[in-house]
């Protein structure tokens, strides 16, 4: 079986991302990260996902993009809730700088070990916050500059190609597509500022990427088994 690397944050997309490239035969190899989220709850849902897909190898890569700050998930600048103008709009400020491009670096270098040359991760293009590295041009970009970064691809080994099977689709047509490779969304978090309730955690249910999430399952027609504070 091919192996493949991808990148687990715990929420639907990258569970979905999980269940296609397990679907399409490959052996998977996860990567998350601890990177100073104020959701750091959300690798609770990676591991419960690797768990779940029987992951040949999980890792979390603990690095801390606090210093830098620059964002609601790694500051103490409040998470922006209930905001019309942040979803698919201007940049909002739970865009983390350059993240997506140092997940993606360590990926390569994880893969680049394991001598694979298939990397997967859930960026989406269409129902997301309009962060400028989930777009098709960005992950067109990266590849072209993997391949020629690494010692495998120049010595002809292979050529590293950067999946994106979920950057088209609808929110809702990502869940309806995982929920038909079975995929079980209650073990999945989403929320960028969870609540916690006498020691149990519930999704906020109002900032950006819950009402996304929300609003997919609505037009799934399916109904969405975490818990909401709200």
């Amino acid at each position: 079986m091919k192996k493949a690397v991808i990148l687990l944050s715990g929420g639907l997309d990258s569970a979905t991302t999980c269940a296609v490239a397990k679907n399409h035969g490959f052996d998977i190899y996860g990567l998350s990260f601890f990177y100073g989220q104020r959701h750091k709850i959300e690798l609770e849902s990676a591991q419960k996902i690797a768990d779940f897909f029987k992951l040949k190898e999980y890792k979390i890569a603990d690095i801390d993009l606090r210093i830098f700050g620059g964002s609601a998930l790694t500051s103490d600048i409040d998470v922006p809730k209930n905001n019309n103008d942040s979803i698919n709009s201007s940049i909002p400020i739970t865009y983390v700088p350059a993240r997506n491009t140092i997940f993606l670096s360590y990926a390569l270098a994880f893969a680049e070990v394991l001598d694979c040359f298939d990397i997967f991760i859930g960026v989406n293009a269409v129902d997301y916050s309009g962060y400028p590295d989930c777009r098709i041009e960005y992950i067109e970009a990266f590849q072209n500059m993997a391949n020629l970064a690494c010692a495998s691809t120049i010595q002809n080994k292979g050529k590293i190609t950067i999946h994106t099977p979920l950057i088209n689709l609808k929110k809702s047509e990502i869940i309806q597509l995982g929920t038909g490779l079975g995929v079980d969304y209650s073990i999945t978090h989403s929320c960028y500022d969870p609540i916690s309730i006498d020691h149990k955690n519930y999704a906020c249910g109002k900032c950006d990427s819950c009402r996304i999430r929300l609003e997919g399952f609505k037009k799934a027609g399916l109904k969405d088994n975490i818990f909401y504070a709200n």
